[in-house]
């Protein structure tokens, strides 16, 4: 493991975080990635169903992305449709432009998938779904032993689905 690894954490997100995570909600390399989602953060940040978890990454106290963990089955919109149980969803992102490519997204993604494999032995695996036209997302999933599922639409986002398993 990389010296990231003991320089990261993550934390729950809180309404402090609002104004952070409304900025790096516009900035265009976030935009380009989710388009057609409204995080409506104001409302979400206040909530804590027990089937999400909303945190910042912090890099030696300095946030630097946001991690979404949920229970596709139990999430109340229903996005993921009908899913098993026993599965987790996450989502990264990275909140400035300059700390991309650095490993940041790497070490979240090792940090959310410790917490969905460790705080659950029912779970069984966790899904991404990146753009269908974000081949960086689709290199850097394949890379990490994440597995192509399936092509599919989201709202109005073409995506790939793609799945790791506990083992």
């Amino acid at each position: 493991m990389n010296n990231l690894h003991h320089r990261m954490i993550l934390r729950e997100a809180t309404l402090a975080d609002l104004p952070l995570l409304e900025h790096w909600d516009e900035q265009p390399h976030n935009i380009e990635s989710d388009p057609n989602d409204d995080w409506n953060w104001a409302v979400e940040l206040a909530r804590f169903p027990d089937w999400r978890e909303q945190l910042i990454a912090e890099l030696d106290g300095r946030p630097i992305g946001f991690v979404q963990i949920i229970d596709p089955a139990r999430e109340e919109t229903h996005y993921w449709g009908d899913v098993p149980e026993n599965l987790r969803a996450i989502d990264i992102w990275i909140g400035e432009k300059e700390d991309l490519g650095q490993g940041y997204g790497k070490t979240m993604m090792y940090l959310a998938l410790d917490r969905c494999f460790a705080a659950d032995d029912a779970v069984t695996g966790v899904l991404v779904d990146p753009l269908a036209s974000n081949v960086r997302a689709h290199r850097f999933y394949e890379r990490e032993g994440f597995k192509f599922i399936e092509e599919r639409k989201f709202g109005e986002d073409e995506c790939f689905v793609y799945r790791i398993d506990r083992s």
